[in-house]
């Protein structure tokens, strides 16, 4: 006689099992954060460095897709350690410079004017939802939404909303920029790039050129974004407090080298071809004189992930258009690639303002008086 036994339907999927078993780490830190920030955010010394901590790694995983990103994408037969330590000098040389520079800011002024005062003030009490900002942006990053770190980290410590509406309109006319000058870069140079990157062989002085542009663009970003990590500390740093700044992050830029750029590097390595070292070079390279561009107009932060993605916009745009085959399929892509990209940058904005919100009256009292007026 044989036995049979009633299937079982009430067990869960295996593959969310697996999901679940893999993220366990991930959930036990996001907790964690969530608990210390609880127990600690009314007590500014230890605050501000639980603030930093999570501001550091989340700050850089997140904005790696577009500093690091197709430096990691393009050189992924290297050792990660080589890549790591020549972006971690590069890191300690820039912090350093604006550390004896500016008499103790990192941030390239981006934080604190010259007059010594700050739209951005380090506060002498932190609040819950401040702590949350970082945390929020850890939890994006995972699940691979390329948000402004910029309007995340910094949104929570403006002391108005025109600290808030300046930042978005420098960063909204860098997106505009850079969409438009890719996208002329790569509509009108898609044949000759075509026909001269075809090669699987590639010069060994475009490694050379490339490794060059990276280094420069990393190094302009780190002035342009250093300040969404130093935001939650002191405005000028003691010499004990700059060493932990610099060995935090620096640590955190070789994990972030061994994982080569964790989940949100899907970002880069879906776009068109982004793994050749050539188109790789060609995109940094512009990336990189637009935000000096962008440095040296003015000091008021920008988002940094708004002009990328107006980049990758761009290309994406100009190489299907430009296609010998026509057709609609890879334009329906190329459109619905950039649309996702900016939705997620939208949401990043969105919470954001509400972070912003919930801990400024003012800026509250403002965006109600937008939304209203807009709605009206």
């Amino acid at each position: 006689m044989k036995l049979k036994f009633k299937k079982n339907n009430t067990l869960p999927p295996l593959g969310i099992i697996e999901r679940f078993s893999n993220e366990k780490i991930f959930l036990t830190i996001i907790v964690s954060i969530f608990i210390l920030s609880a127990v600690f955010y009314n007590q500014p010394h230890i605050a501000m460095w639980i603030g930093f901590l999570t501001a550091s790694y989340a700050t850089v995983s997140n904005d790696s897709i577009q500093s690091l990103g197709t430096f990691i994408e393009s050189n992924k037969e290297r050792k990660w350690y080589i890549m790591w330590l020549y972006i971690g000098v590069i890191f300690l040389a820039v912090v350093s410079f604006s550390y004896f520079y500016f008499d103790g800011d990192v941030t390239y002024q981006r934080l604190l004017k010259p007059d010594g005062t700050s739209s951005y003030p380090h506060p002498e009490n932190f609040s819950f939802f401040m702590l949350m900002a970082p945390l929020v942006l850890l939890i994006l990053t995972r699940l691979r939404m390329p948000v402004s770190t910029t309007f995340l980290m910094l949104s929570v410590f403006s002391s108005s909303s025109e600290g808030i509406t300046s930042m978005v309109s420098k960063s909204v006319s860098g997106y505009l920029i850079a969409f438009v000058v890719s996208a002329l870069i790569w509509y009108y140079g898609y044949n000759y790039i075509r026909k001269n990157f075809k090669s699987r062989k590639v010069s060994p002085s475009w490694n050379v050129a490339q490794w060059f542009v990276s280094g420069l663009l990393w190094a302009v970003w780190v002035m342009q974004d250093g300040a969404n990590i130093a935001v939650f500390l002191p405005r000028q740093l003691s010499g004990t407090q700059f060493f932990l700044f610099c060995a935090v992050i620096f640590i955190g830029l070789g994990l972030l080298f061994k994982l080569r750029g964790d989940k949100i590097q899907k970002v880069v390595s879906e776009k068109v071809r982004i793994s050749d070292v050539r188109a790789a070079t060609l995109i940094d390279l512009s990336y990189a004189l637009i935000l000096i561009y962008k440095l040296f107009i003015s000091t008021v932060p920008m988002s940094t992930t708004w002009v990328f993605l107006g980049l990758i916009g761009g290309r994406e745009i100009a190489v299907n258009l430009a296609r010998i085959k026509k057709g609609k399929k890879h334009k329906n892509k190329a459109m619905k690639m950039i649309g996702k990209d900016f939705l997620y940058a939208a949401i990043g904005l969105l919470i954001s303002l509400l972070l912003a919100a919930s801990v400024n009256p003012a800026i509250k009292t403002d965006l109600i008086n937008f939304l209203t007026e807009f709605f009206s």
